[in-house]
């Protein structure tokens, strides 16, 4: 069976720095889109679901700390990965591009084997987020402490879901079939 290949999104206002690191993420096996402002990033995010946003800050009407901030305020894109990769290299904007919410900066001009190194833990780190701990029998999910909890517990401590709780027919049967009320009422 094939691996799903990973798409990266790369916003950058520069189309050489676009086509340098579409031929170097293709060639590495990933699935490339670009984008050359914060706003069509912004467009190509409502309608797909990136692995990996690699994303420069210096743009025209947008920066990226700006796109970034943007991302991670919507609650369907916030949990995508990104890295800054720009030619700002002051520490104070280091440090604005984490507050933002990205999960790595990466400064040009930029290592290729450092970039897809940083790339693929990042990848990595998120697909491993995705992953519950469930409990086969039971159906408990194992929390980050280590504690089994309710799936509805664990999720509402999670996301923003809440649930109303009901009973399903096949529950109903296994719970009341021996009951006369319950057969008599089921017909």
């Amino acid at each position: 069976m094939t691996e799903k290949k990973r798409l990266i999104l790369a916003v950058d206002d520069n189309p050489r720095n676009l086509q340098f690191l579409g031929k170097l993420l293709s060639d590495n096996g990933f699935e490339v889109a670009m984008a050359q402002s914060g706003q069509q990033a912004l467009n190509f995010i409502r309608k797909n679901d990136p692995d990996l946003i690699l994303l420069d800050i210096m743009m025209p009407e947008m920066d990226g700390f700006a796109v970034c901030e943007k991302i991670k305020a919507d609650f369907a894109a916030c949990h995508i990965p990104i890295i800054f990769l720009t030619a700002k290299t002051d520490t104070r904007d280091v440090v604005k591009g984490f507050e933002a919410g990205g999960v790595d900066y990466v400064t040009k001009p930029f290592n290729s084997a450092e970039l897809l190194a940083r790339v693929k833990t990042h990848v990595e780190v998120k697909i491993l987020r995705g992953l519950l701990p469930i409990c086969s029998r039971c159906k408990k999910i194992r929390d980050d402490k280590g504690f089994w909890k309710q799936v509805e517990v664990y999720i509402e401590a999670h996301s923003q879901v809440s649930f109303t709780h009901g009973i399903c027919p096949d529950c109903l049967d296994r719970l009341y079939g021996d009951s006369d009320w319950y057969r008599k009422n089921k017909k």
